[in-house]
């Protein structure tokens, strides 16, 4: 990818573009395409002190100036709400190929800056290659240091720092903590400053999200690098975490990094540069977590952490269509050891505890997500020993009886909830403010049970036990959810069922009864709902989580927390659904000749996005209206993992 000066001629285009770079450990580097910030996530370094949680901003920007006989260069964005530093102005092109690559034309100097992260440590590294002219220059290069939890904000009336400064590095201690920050400039004199702050930086993200928009950094000093005239130097800034750490030349781990990436897109077999790009993509939501003592998929760039129902939801395109069975297994055996009453954590705490269990549906998207580890894999061995367990886990609880009122009723179909609780994915609440609510039997969740039946009973035969009550209780399910759920008037799924109630209202769950390895509905009622789905709720980047045409549809994702929480399962678009759309639609209409195309057509829109928003990824979800502006992470796992899978199916 490559981008050039018409891309930012005002300060504000040039925010439009992000990047992002990972260190498998929930660290990241993240910011625009000018190098400003523009969120209160952007940072060259956010490292995870206790992977892949407890993020907190190390190295907000390194402000870089050019010295010449006649003038100063400065190369750094920035916005403090009233003045803007326009860099960018220098600026002559952006490059991700798979690092970012930022050039700056001076006259007859010329300035590469390549941004890469270590894998498996909180380091980031800087490479400039400096090419001048006729005459010699000087490079200074001013770090901004913060120390703060990557949700907040920091003033400089409550930052204290402590620095040991040396010939071209110093050690920073935030608030007498042990936690080092280290900054290296081999080659350079770095001079210690008193007392120097950077006030104000201003988010413009955060102000447009309703959340306080400006921040303070502190200037430690600087670094100053003399360059000869006529010379072509390659010259290194790292800033580590690491308490142990020894000096590696920044060329080297650029090098490194690329070869690893290099490695991804060959073992996943990709074809084209789409694919390729999503496998790297993919690789940014796979990280160590400390815990478990093993892998785990975060949910989303740049503020989630790792959830049950994303991490099953995304497990297939992320590891299995990619080729990391060992990493799938990892995430498969480490949430069986956390399964509570039937149920998968939703979430683990940043800061201990015990884990979230507030989830109707990753239990059974886990079940799915066994089935497909065992079809890539053919792994009998650890499916037999410890996944078939605990599904059986799960079977007993939701058929028994869990938490949070998750049952099954005298019809085979589970019920959960109550008026006060979000079991579902479409679970936005604010207080005690509901805005989907969806208790009772939900279409997509009584899908994924009869699924989960068949699955069973498959394994059952397949690990020499009695399929027979998998397979009856399967067949009531069937029958039950044709009567509970067909709206025969409208040819559609109602959403919700709970007693004499029934949601009419047009959403995506129900392609879920297509969709999976075991639809519950089959032949023309099939065949409606897909096409019910792409008349009122398909968009190129998705599914809308609400139709148009329905009470209470909101078209814009935007404001401050409740009202962007009002509007999240209410119109606005979501990616990750796309998927089970193309899925569906290949077993019905996909089937006949005229429409035998239309899988790789509903998946090409994403190619574009992908030089949009975060570069090489896809958003979490979209406005409902057009022109469908991306919104929410910019970066989503099962977003990524849900084109990447089908792609790999019907187009790769």
């Amino acid at each position: 990818m490559r981008f050039g000066k018409a891309e930012w001629s005002n300060y504000n285009r040039g925010l439009e573009r992000e990047w992002l770079l990972t260190n498998g450990i929930g660290g990241f580097a993240s910011g625009t395409i000018t190098g400003a910030n523009s969120r209160r996530y952007h940072g060259l370094l956010v490292a995870s002190l206790k992977p892949p949680v407890q993020r907190h901003l190390i190295l907000s920007q390194l402000h870089e100036t050019i010295v010449t006989k006649d003038r100063d260069y400065s190369l750094h964005s920035f916005s403090t709400g009233d003045f803007v530093m326009e860099g960018f102005h220098y600026q002559q092109s952006f490059e991700l190929n798979p690092l970012p690559v930022f050039t700056y034309s001076l006259g007859d100097i010329s300035v590469e800056k390549t941004v890469t992260m270590v894998y498996g440590e909180n380091t980031v590294a800087i490479v400039y290659r400096i090419r001048s002219g006729s005459e010699g220059l000087t490079l200074k290069i001013a770090p901004l240091i913060n120390f703060r939890d990557y949700h907040g904000n920091s003033s400089r009336t409550h930052m204290r720092f402590t620095q040991q400064a040396g010939s071209d590095n110093t050690l920073i201690r935030p608030y007498d903590l042990d936690t080092p920050i280290r900054l290296y400039c081999a080659g350079s004199s770095y001079t210690p400053a008193e007392g120097c702050w950077f006030e104000n930086m201003f988010y413009a993200v955060e102000e447009e999200r309703g959340l306080h928009a400006y921040e303070d950094h502190y200037i430690p000093g600087s670094f100053s690098i003399d360059v000869e005239a006529g010379c072509d130097r390659v010259l290194s800034f790292v800033c580590t975490t690491e308490k142990e750490w020894i000096f590696r030349e920044g060329t080297l781990l650029t090098k490194a990094e690329k070869a690893r990436q290099a490695e991804l897109v060959d073992r996943a077999g990709c074809r084209d540069d789409f694919s390729a790009l999503l496998v790297r993509a993919a690789d940014q939501f796979i990280v160590d977590r400390k815990s478990t003592g093993s892998k785990t998929i975060l949910a989303g760039y740049p503020w989630f952490t790792d959830w049950g129902r994303d991490a099953m939801i995304s497990l297939r395109g992320l590891t299995l269509s990619t080729g990391r069975f060992k990493d799938a297994a990892q995430i498969l055996s480490a949430y069986s050891e956390y399964i509570k009453g039937g149920l998968v954590p939703n979430m683990f705490p940043d800061e201990g505890g015990e884990p979230g269990y507030n989830t109707v549906d990753a239990a059974l998207w886990y079940v799915d997500a066994v089935d497909h580890y065992l079809k890539y894999t053919g792994d009998k061995a650890l499916v037999k020993e410890k996944l078939f367990p605990s599904m059986l886990q799960i079977y007993r609880g939701y058929k028994d009886g869990t938490l949070h009122n998750i049952h099954m009723e005298e019809d085979g179909l589970i019920t959960a909830g109550d008026e006060s609780t979000q079991l579902t994915w479409m679970d936005a609440k604010v207080d005690d403010v509901v805005f989907t609510p969806r208790h009772g039997k939900a279409v997509e969740i009584n899908a994924l049970w009869y699924n989960a039946l068949k699955i069973l009973e498959a394994f059952a035969g397949e690990f020499d036990q009695d399929p027979s009550e998998y397979a009856s209780l399967a067949m009531q399910v069937k029958d039950s959810f044709a009567k509970a759920f067909w709206y025969e008037d409208g040819k559609y799924l109602y959403d919700v069922v709970n007693g004499v109630y029934k949601d009419k209202r047009v959403r995506p769950n129900q392609i879920f009864a297509v969709s999976l390895a075991y639809p519950v509905i089959e032949g023309m009622q099939a065949r409606c709902v897909v096409e019910k789905v792409w008349k009122e709720l398909y968009t190129a980047y998705g599914l809308r989580s609400l139709s148009q045409d329905s009470p209470g549809y909101r078209g814009l994702y935007k404001g401050d927390r409740y009202t962007r929480d009002s509007a999240y399962h209410q119109g606005t678009v979501w990616a990750w659904p796309i998927g089970h759309f193309v899925d569906a639609f290949a077993k019905t209409l996909g089937q006949e000749p005229e429409y035998g195309d239309m899988m790789a057509s509903f998946l090409k829109p994403f190619k574009d996005h992908l030089y949009h928003a975060c570069l090489g990824s896809i958003s979490e979800i979209f406005d409902g209206d057009e022109p469908l502006n991306p919104r929410g992470c910019c970066a989503q796992a099962w977003s990524v993992a849900e084109v990447l899978r089908a792609y790999k199916g019907f187009c790769d």
